[in-house]
């Protein structure tokens, strides 16, 4: 056993008789350890073995961190542990159920304010329904991977199964970050590979502008669901960010919706600018005394358009569901939104500022690059050749 000092500065972590950052191999930042403890900036660590052998780095918290008084006593104590053989003792896992740790977790506030959170309950709820009152340390990958066996006999999807999984698995990250669980049960909630191979699930449907029109024209589409269609279409705005939409949100005078933090997924602020197309749409829509949700049916807010969708999707000769092949559903109008302002030439970062994308990887996934676009790059190529000066010597300086 033995007590380790973490450098402030490069986080290299050795033995508490050094003056200066300087590993055995002769790296180090060379920064005074001396003059860091004295200011209380040098944090302590303790290592010691587990019964097999294998040995464990505990990172010393609290405010008194940077004490080391703390750090002897804590070794102390984790030497007695081992004397008694209590050692197991020390992992906070080997006492606390899984239905212990989420209900610590759901209780943070800055998770109950996450857009997710209502899901997130429903997939926590699920997986503790199996493993609720299992002690979190005994959880490992294989009862994990029979998780997912089972999952699977019951028909669920593999994205389904992946999420209830995900959900468990941000529980044990936050237990970690706040040493509530070890590296070894951290471990075997990573170690489960995903059922669901990357981008197997991503989208690639879009409708055309005949489609669309056909869409809206349709008799049997829903008076109260034509705005939201559109809305969709002409913003690129998220299907629960247009349904809490609130006219106090809408700048008619200057063409602009104006999304707060907490009315996005990725809780950060945006203003979608309102086409002309659109702003005649929403032009139509009679605002109530008693409700300032934009879309209203029957005097509430609009919750679920699908029945009404699927029967003008028919009508206007689109297939429409998941399960069809090529088939549509309304999450695709924000694809189309992606795609044709990439087509009209705006700038990719004005449009992911435009839709919330904050990764290039999840722009890609809703830009579709189709046929066209590949036969307009080589007639652009072919202009290009044609316009160059034969008479000129590339090869040459």
């Amino acid at each position: 056993m033995a007590i380790l000092a973490e450098c402030p500065f490069c986080h290299r972590r050795q033995t508490v008789k050094s003056k200066r950052c300087v590993s055995k191999n002769g790296r180090g930042c060379g920064a005074d350890l001396e003059k860091a403890r004295r200011s209380g900036k040098v944090k302590y660590w303790i290592a010691y073995r587990l019964p097999g052998g294998k040995q464990r780095f505990e990172k010393l918290t609290g405010e008194n961190a940077g004490s080391i008084e703390y750090a002897k006593a804590a070794d102390a104590k984790r030497k007695v542990q081992k004397s008694e053989n209590r050692i197991l003792d020390i992992k906070p896992e080997s006492k606390m159920t899984f239905q212990e740790i989420t209900d610590w977790y759901l209780r943070l506030e800055k998770v109950k304010a996450m857009a997710y959170f209502p899901t997130l309950q429903v997939y926590l709820k699920k997986f503790n329904a199996e493993f609720g009152r299992v002690i979190v340390g005994q959880i490992k990958a294989a009862n994990l991977e029979n998780l997912q066996a089972k999952r699977k006999a019951e028909g669920l999807a593999d994205s389904t199964v992946d999420q209830e999984l995900a959900a468990a698995r941000v529980v044990i990250n936050k237990g970690f970050d706040n040493d509530l669980v070890s590296g070894d049960t951290l471990k075997a909630f990573k170690k489960v590979k995903k059922l669901l191979k990357r981008n197997a699930n991503a989208r690639d449907k879009i409708i055309t502008l005949e489609q669309f029109s056909a869409l809206l024209d349709s008799d049997k589409l829903p008076i109260h669901t034509r705005g939201i269609l559109a809305t969709a279409f002409y913003t690129g705005m998220r299907k629960g960010e247009i349904l809490s939409l609130i006219w106090p949100k809408v700048d008619m005078k200057n063409r602009v919706i104006r999304l707060e933090a907490e009315d996005t997924k990725d809780r950060e602020p945006r203003t979608v600018p309102i086409c002309q197309e659109l702003h005649a749409i929403l032009m139509t829509i009679p605002r109530a005394v008693h409700d300032d949700h934009v879309f209203l049916y029957k005097g509430q807010p609009v919750r679920d358009i699908r029945t009404g969708l699927k029967e003008a999707c028919k009508d206007a000769g689109i297939d429409y569901g998941r399960k069809l092949q090529d088939g549509f559903v309304f999450h695709d109008l924000r694809h189309c939104f992606n795609t044709y302002m990439r087509k009209a030439g705006v700038a990719e970062s004005v449009i992911m500022r435009m839709t919330g994308h904050s990764s290039r990887e999840m722009f890609d996934r809703y830009n579709r690059v189709d046929e066209q676009d590949m036969k307009n790059a080589v007639a652009q190529m072919g202009t290009f050749l044609a316009s160059v000066d034969q008479n000129v010597d590339y090869g040459s300086k």
